[in-house]
C-alpha cells in the first residue's frame, strides 16, 4: 500500500473553531476547484494557461486545503477530545470494507 505523509504545523496565531475552520475549508476547496477549472477551460476566461502554471496553482491550493483540514483536526483533538488516531484507523477500515483499499 502506497502512502503519502504530509506533516503540517499547528497554526499558532489563530483561534479556530469548528465553524470558522469548516468555512475556511470550503473556501479553500473552492479555490482548488477554480484552479482545476482553469486547466480544463471551465472558468469562462479566454486566457489560456500553460499546464505548469496551473499545476503550481493547484498544488498550492491543495496544500491550503490540507493545512485547513489539519487545523480542524487540532480543533477536534484540543477542544472536543476526539481521538484522531482511532478515527484514522476506523477510516482505513472503512476504506478496506468498501474495497477502495487492498493490502
Amino acid at each position: 500500500m502506497q502512502k503519502k505523509t504530509v506533516s503540517l504545523p499547528k497554526l499558532n496565531n489563530l483561534q479556530p473553531t469548528i465553524e470558522s475552520t469548516a468555512l475556511k475549508l470550503m473556501e479553500e476547496a473552492g479555490e482548488l476547484a477554480q484552479a482545476i477549472g482553469k486547466l480544463r477551460g471551465l472558468s469562462g476566461e479566454a486566457k489560456k494557461y500553460n499546464e505548469r502554471e496551473v499545476m503550481t496553482v493547484i498544488t498550492r491550493e491543495l496544500l491550503d486545503v490540507a493545512q485547513t483540514a489539519v487545523s480542524m483536526m487540532f480543533v477536534l483533538e484540543e477542544q472536543y477530545g476526539v481521538d484522531l488516531e482511532q478515527a484514522r484507523q476506523e477510516h482505513i477500515e472503512k476504506l478496506l470494507q468498501k474495497g477502495y483499499l487492498k493490502f
